[in-house]
């Protein structure tokens, strides 16, 4: 299945792109989906514990099994002033 996935802030830069289309097999999670963009952006994984993950308008966890259709949002924790 292909994933629409958008980066969001520092991570859009980091990515070169504010989106990327991910091929994933059926049934894959959202720990599956960071290890393939980790793969094809490898400057992306120092930001990994504290990457936010987010699926519409609700923030997932890394087992969430990813649907088709599904737009995932890829942001780093937002931080206040």
């Amino acid at each position: 299945m292909k994933v629409a996935v958008k980066f969001y802030a520092q991570l859009r830069d980091l990515a070169g792109a504010s989106e990327l289309n991910v091929d994933l097999p059926e049934r894959s999670t959202m720990a599956d989906l960071l290890a393939e963009i980790y793969r094809q952006k490898p400057a992306l994984r120092a930001h990994d514990k504290t990457t936010l993950l987010g699926v519409g308008v609700e923030f997932v966890n890394r087992d969430y099994e990813i649907q088709t259709g599904d737009e995932v949002a890829i942001m780093p924790p937002v931080q206040g002033g």
